[in-house]
């Protein structure tokens, strides 16, 4: 069985958590499928890896979020 899954992010892409209050930009690096159907994307900062669900990403940074 071949399953196609349509992820919004590129590998390599600039983007932005968020939830980050400094909106930090991480990059694209990873992409983990869960046996219960959830897609995790991770995101790598320096040194900082975490991953993801794809609702907790924007290509865009958040300049509103940022002056609060």
């Amino acid at each position: 069985m071949i399953t196609t899954i349509d992820i919004p992010f590129d590998f390599g892409q600039i983007v932005y958590l968020k939830t980050d209050i400094d909106q930090n930009p991480y990059m694209v690096h990873g992409i983990r499928l869960c046996a219960d159907g959830g897609i995790l994307i991770g995101l790598i900062q320096g040194t900082k890896s975490s991953e993801h669900y794809i609702i907790e990403i924007s290509p865009e940074k958040d300049t509103v979020l940022r002056t609060v």
